[in-house]
């Protein structure tokens, strides 16, 4: 079957069994499934590729013919802009991409657009880096670091954080407010890394999550939508 992707190296290491749908190539991290979950809530036809970090994939020449920044998770969808293959890396930028193509999730309104954009820009520049690197001097190699400082400065800000997303939530549903037409990439991009932090992490009683009651209330409503739970099973 003839398709647009054919001739792109990417290929040669993940053939298509689907060569219409929406290639996404990922593994199950925080950032992965954001654009799993997204894929499930919007109903598109994809196909989920595992880029194996312990196979190294992320560093083969497949892969950056993708993603230039060896990084998960990256797109190619045959039928991009103008109905061209379209390839896209960074999952903020993959969020922007499907709620555009679909017209759901991002509010179409351009101030309540502009504050899901922020939302979003906000995990992407404090949430992700600074939860990750609690993780890292928490549960990973950081532990042999007799230095505490360095943990400690990842704990304070998470918190911080936290307490900044605890009261943006304070009577409302979702990020952006009440109801089902308030949930949005805001919260598929946020969401997941609250949760890898108290369950992945193992980090709960580091920032004191249990004074968070509004970001484990959302957390729970969030982790029990359908497509949440599909897309965080992405790629098996």
């Amino acid at each position: 079957m003839s398709s647009p992707l054919t001739e792109h190296p990417i290929q040669r290491k993940w053939p298509a069994s689907k060569p219409d749908a929406i290639q996404l190539y990922s593994l199950a991290t925080p950032n992965g499934v954001k654009v799993s979950i997204a894929l499930e809530e919007l109903g598109l036809p994809y196909e989920a590729h595992k880029v194996d970090f312990a196979s190294q994939d992320q560093f083969s020449a497949e892969f950056l013919s993708l993603n230039p920044n060896n990084k998960i998770p990256a797109i190619l969808d045959p039928h991009g802009p103008g109905d061209k293959p379209l390839t896209l890396f960074e999952s903020g930028a993959i969020l922007l991409y499907l709620a555009d193509k679909t017209g759901r999730l991002l509010p179409q309104e351009p101030a309540s657009r502009y504050h899901a954009i922020q939302w979003l820009m906000w995990q992407m520049g404090g949430v992700g880096p600074m939860f990750g690197q609690l993780g890292f001097f928490h549960k990973f190699a950081g532990k042999e670091i007799d230095d505490k400082r360095p943990l400690q400065r990842y704990v304070t800000e998470s918190a911080r954080l936290l307490a900044v997303l605890e009261q943006q939530l304070d009577g409302k549903d979702w990020l952006l407010g009440q109801g089902e037409a308030a949930y949005s990439i805001a919260d598929i991009a946020i969401l997941p890394w609250v949760r890898n932090l108290v369950e992945f992490y193992g980090a709960g009683e580091l920032v004191d999550f249990a004074r968070f009651a509004n970001v484990q209330r959302v957390l729970a409503q969030f982790s029990a939508r359908p497509a949440v739970q599909r897309g965080l099973g992405v790629p098996g």
